[in-house]
């Protein structure tokens, strides 16, 4: 079977510490016209370096936690009995779902020369109050508040936080604004290749410690707010459903806006709103 077929590859270390190359060993796909299955390769993302998925092809392992890979069946018999390795299994599952609201942060002057003078104009202070209004609308108990350390998110953050009380704030610099990757198609105007090798791998950072499925300690669903920038809300957001990660200049985000990102136990992703401001009125709106 190829369920077993894996798990002894997995045994005898050819897997080589890899969850992808575990996961191509997998045979899945429909039934042929003589009932066998007829195998399809789940190839690791686009972002490893290594060959790109087909179209409409999900990486059940997108973010390195699904059960099996986490199974060390090294240090057991090769053959576990199905009890046992269900037991082992349901160790590492989630139970719980994840609910991640992205912020953009608000509109600033843009013409300051030096980031720490570039802080919030006041339409942009009257856009933090109105989406800290709208999430506090949600009546939902929001776990953190994570934010970008540049001075406009700081800003806004602090507006916000008013209408959250209690809720923890944790500020990192993985979450500010940069080049995250060279847009498809380009832009004549804008070409910042020096900085994609530095911010990108940043950025990508900031996608692998924060997005993901709930730990498998996670015992209820938990609602997080994650305050930063435009580019990197894009790109995560791309990264997350597994869409071509170069298209994320394809997409645009108002200032204050709310982009609602669920991720399963099982490690599916949902996008319920993306870059909502109809809780602003339109001689509220921005997006520089």
């Amino acid at each position: 079977m190829a369920f077993r077929q894996a798990l002894q590859l997995a045994a005898c270390g050819l897997a080589g510490g890899s969850a992808a190359v575990l996961f191509s060993a997998v045979a899945v796909g429909k039934p042929r016209a003589g009932g066998d299955a007829e195998p399809r390769v789940v190839e690791p993302p686009a972002w490893t370096g290594a060959a790109r998925p087909g179209p409409g092809v999900w990486d059940p392992n997108w973010d390195r936690r699904e059960p099996l890979s986490l199974v060390n069946l090294r240090k057991r018999s090769l053959e576990p009995g199905e009890e046992e390795l269900a037991s082992r299994l349901d160790h590492y599952k989630a139970k719980a779902t994840r609910h991640i609201f992205l912020i953009r942060h608000s509109q600033y002057h843009v013409d300051a020369s030096l980031e720490k003078d570039r802080t919030l104009t006041p339409l942009g202070r009257e856009q933090a109050e109105l989406t800290g209004l709208r999430l506090a609308s949600l009546g939902l108990k929001f776990n953190k508040i994570v934010h970008s350390s540049m001075t406009r998110a700081v800003e806004t953050t602090d507006i916000i936080s008013k209408h959250l009380p209690g809720v923890c704030r944790v500020s990192t610099d993985l979450l500010r604004e940069g080049a995250p990757i060279e847009p498809d198609p380009p832009v004549s105007h804008w070409k910042p290749e020096a900085v994609y090798y530095e911010d990108g791998a940043r950025i990508e950072a900031a996608f692998r410690n924060y997005i993901h499925r709930a730990d498998a300690k996670q015992q209820e669903d938990s609602y997080e707010i994650f305050i930063c920038h435009a580019n990197v809300i894009r790109y995560i957001v791309c990264r997350a459903l597994q869409f071509p990660p170069e298209g994320w200049l394809r997409l645009s985000l108002n200032n204050g806006s709310i982009t609602h990102l669920v991720v399963r136990p099982d490690g599916r992703v949902a996008l319920r709103a993306l870059g909502d401001t109809g809780f602003m009125p339109p001689d509220k709106i921005s997006r520089s």
